[in-house]
């Protein structure tokens, strides 16, 4: 059933079915267990205008049951395996995955090819996980201090297009209109074999595995894939500024938001712009957390990254470097955005100190690694390169470009941060004027 092979790199074997299914295979004998992940090429991006929410939606859907299997029984089959499972919604894919004991490798995969194949959409599981979406948005969000700060409440202050601006947690009236039909054409639009990737990590063998994969995914029929639409539009002419009332916070925060470049067209410089981040805020030695929270005593929280949900090439352009903070009633935010300016302006000029910089870099390259001795962490990062960057091996390349990153191109990162093309957002606790 495989149109194409190419040859492992690293480890990894890739594959394409012949309905279109891109395929990772990911030996890895460090422990007993496997892991396996579809990632699809839909998000918060790609949901329909008056239909906010759909795309996160849809992923709760996928869990209600599938062609063989009633509502629960996917949660059922993954626990008694000794198994753990979750789903996830962003700006550019949508991800199921589960790991188990690596004896479950068949139970996994056929779990996963089954709701792929056709998800048991019914009225009352519709109407059922619109309710519980919409207790997550109190929960994540109404109720909680902060709760869409800054992903929510800051695009629509930086970018103007629907797809890049719109909350995609999703609007309770746009949630509540949602339609079965809506469902299924959601579905036949994005949830195409050829529209995802299956990655398979863990304790397994490459050839025993892709005949697992040919027997449970092989006859999913091949659909039409999308064409992917460009959601790049022009940055801001000029600082652009907003202000919101959270009743929940205690304190006032603020949000500075500025383009990235393209990682297509420019990963150096994108790379460049993470590690600006992490000189900036990570950790208690880093440039804005010296000045503001210790040396001015301006914040009680400085924090800055580079893509809008925190994690660095985890979208494709436009994508956005954010600074956020928190602070007493009592500080002016002027004299934090102008302290944040100054320390741009130093960089710009000068650069990082070689040292400081080769401190940082080894700091992020070193929890990299950690992070991907995970097997689930690994796997996530793998199927989400291949997805949105179009190479799974840029997640085990990724430690090595970041401590090749020189200390010109952060100086170029920072210059290139101004003042007339970035997003400023203030929060007011409390309702206050």
């Amino acid at each position: 059933m495989t149109s194409s092979v190419t040859a492992p790199a690293r480890g990894l074997h890739r594959r394409v079915l012949d309905n279109g299914l891109r395929v990772l295979l990911v030996p890895d004998a460090a422990a007993p267990v496997v892991g396996i992940a579809v990632h699809v090429d839909v998000g918060f991006r790609s949901e329909p205008e008056g239909r906010t929410g759909f795309a996160h939606l849809f992923e709760h859907l996928m869990f209600q049951g599938s062609e063989s299997l009633e509502k629960l029984a996917h949660f059922r089959h993954v626990q008694s395996s000794g198994g753990v499972f979750n789903g996830s919604t962003h700006q550019d894919y949508t991800n199921y995955f589960e790991v188990l004991p690596s004896a479950a490798l068949e139970r996994a995969l056929f779990l996963e090819a089954d709701r792929l194949r056709a998800p048991r959409l019914t009225h009352e599981n519709l109407r059922n996980q619109v309710d519980v979406v919409k207790e997550e948005i109190r929960l994540n969000v109404l109720n909680r201090p902060y709760g869409g700060f800054p992903w929510i409440l800051l695009p629509p202050v930086l970018y103007d297009t629907y797809p890049n601006a719109h909350n995609g947690y999703g609007d309770f009236t746009d949630l509540e209109q949602a339609s079965l039909d809506d469902a299924a054409a959601f579905f036949d639009a994005y949830y195409a074999p050829g529209n995802a990737v299956l990655t398979v990590v863990g304790d397994l063998d490459p050839d025993e595995t892709a005949a697992l994969v040919d027997k449970h995914f092989g006859d999913i029929p091949a659909r039409a894939v999308p064409t992917r639409p460009s959601f790049a539009e022009p940055p801001p002419d000029g600082e652009r500024r907003e202000s919101v009332v959270d009743a929940n916070a205690p304190l006032p925060a603020l949000a500075l938001g500025h383009r990235l470049p393209d990682p297509h067209a420019d990963l150096p410089g994108y790379l460049a712009h993470a590690v600006l981040a992490s000189l900036l805020t990570d950790g208690e030695a880093a440039r804005l957390t010296q000045r503001l929270v210790y040396g001015d005593e301006l914040v009680t929280d400085v924090s800055a990254s580079c893509g809008l949900m925190g994690a660095p090439l985890d979208a494709r352009d436009p994508d956005t470097f954010t600074v956020t903070a928190v602070y007493p009633g009592t500080v002016d935010p002027q004299r934090i955005i102008g302290a944040v300016d100054d320390e741009l302006a130093t960089l710009a000029a000068d650069g990082p100190d070689p040292d400081e910089l080769r401190r940082v870099t080894a700091r992020w390259a070193s929890s990299l690694h950690r992070e991907h001795d995970r097997l689930m962490s690994r796997m996530l990062a793998l199927g989400s390169a291949e997805l949105v960057q179009g190479r799974a091996e840029l997640a085990d390349e990724l430690p090595g470009l970041i401590a090749a990153v020189e200390p010109s191109a952060v100086a170029a990162a920072a210059g290139s941060l101004r003042p007339d093309q970035r997003a400023v957002l203030t929060v007011t606790p409390g309702g206050a004027a």
